[in-house]
């Protein structure tokens, strides 16, 4: 399986890429997410790979980040959602987004990507719960969050916290705590009526 390509890029056609590898031209399809991110033609560009085979092809779907293709590789598990319909999901909200609107159970936020109607979009919902790993929103007066809050939400997520009770928790704790007290202050908060 390819994971990683890395070489010259020579032509930009949404949402197809053409990556000179060692001499070989791979063509990959991307999310416009990443797609705008892209460096000019003729600059060297890394992205990382989902090699999905088929009985007629062998397709290759690039990212720039590990959080686009992680969602990419959980969307394409769901029945009724192959990679296209993935690649429109990412294209029409970051990762972030769609880890916010499964945690929050908003069909209405999905509704809106185009290809996706109400029951593909209640299906993603019901699938995905617990299975994306959310990006943190920044809590208010609070840049974004720093490596010990994730950290410290990925603790709460493992002792079986649903990621709504955890980000919550995450939300209230101060900018510069450490991962150990970060978890204790975030579970007596979690224990409070």
């Amino acid at each position: 399986m390819i994971g990683r390509l890395s070489g010259i890029l020579l032509e930009k056609n949404p949402p197809m890429v053409l990556v000179d590898a060692g001499g070989v031209g791979y063509e990959v399809d991307v999310p416009m997410s990443t797609f705008y991110d892209l460096p000019a033609v003729g600059q060297k560009v890394v992205l990382l790979v989902q090699q999905v085979v088929r009985e007629d092809a062998h397709l290759l779907y690039g990212f720039l980040t590990a959080g686009e293709r992680d969602a990419f590789r959980e969307l394409i598990k769901v029945a009724g959602v192959g990679p296209r319909t993935a690649l429109a999901v990412l294209s029409g909200m970051s990762v972030g987004d769609l880890a916010r609107a499964v945690a929050a159970q908003e069909s209405a936020r999905l509704v809106k990507v185009p290809g996706i109607g109400k029951k593909t979009a209640e299906r993603l919902l019901l699938e995905l719960k617990g299975r994306l790993a959310p990006e943190l929103p920044g809590a208010a007066g609070r840049g974004p969050v720093d490596e010990a809050g994730a950290d410290v939400l990925r603790a709460l997520l493992a002792l079986g916290y649903s990621e709504r009770e955890a980000t919550a928790a995450v939300k209230q704790l101060p900018a510069d705590v450490a991962v150990s007290e970060g978890i204790r202050q975030a579970l007596r908060n979690l224990a409070k009526p």
